[in-house]
Order: C-alpha cells, then sequence, then structure tokens
C-alpha cells in the first residue's frame, strides 16, 4: 500500500519538471533556514526560563536556611542590578 522506490522517483522528476532544480533548490534552503530558526527560538526559550527559576531560587532566602555554612535568621531578597 505504501509508495515504492519507481514511484517516489517519477513523482521526484515530475517535481522537477514543473519548478525547476533551481526554484527546489531555494525552496530547501529556505525550509531548512526556517527550521533552523525555530530550532534556536525554542532553545532561547528553554535556556531564559531555566535561567529565570535559578534567578528566583539565588534572589529568595527563607528563614532558617543554610547559606554557605551560615544559618539565615530572617526572610531577605537580593536585588540584582
Amino acid at each position: 500500500m505504501g509508495l515504492s522506490i519507481p514511484s517516489l522517483i517519477l513523482i521526484l522528476v515530475i517535481v522537477i519538471l514543473l519548478f525547476g532544480t533551481k526554484k527546489l533548490k531555494n525552496i530547501g534552503s529556505d525550509l531548512g533556514g526556517a527550521l533552523k530558526g525555530f530550532k534556536k527560538a525554542v532553545n532561547d526559550g528553554e535556556t531564559e526560563k531555566k535561567e529565570a527559576i535559578e534567578k528566583k531560587n539565588d534572589d529568595s532566602v527563607i528563614e532558617g536556611e543554610i547559606v554557605n555554612g551560615e544559618t539565615i535568621k530572617e526572610e531577605s531578597t537580593k536585588e540584582k542590578d
């Protein structure tokens, strides 16, 4: 029920005849660039999310928590510029 190799070759030949190799090359490079941009955006979003979580964990210190060998007596919030 699937496509055989001769059918795929026939489809490829028809597509090349319709669009031409130059146009197909442009379409391929455009799709590759779009995919690369999408992956970069996803990775940047994940990195920003991790940094925000780490910053939130670093900024908030809870009373009684041991930080660098010292017990914190009251809740404090660090501010970074």
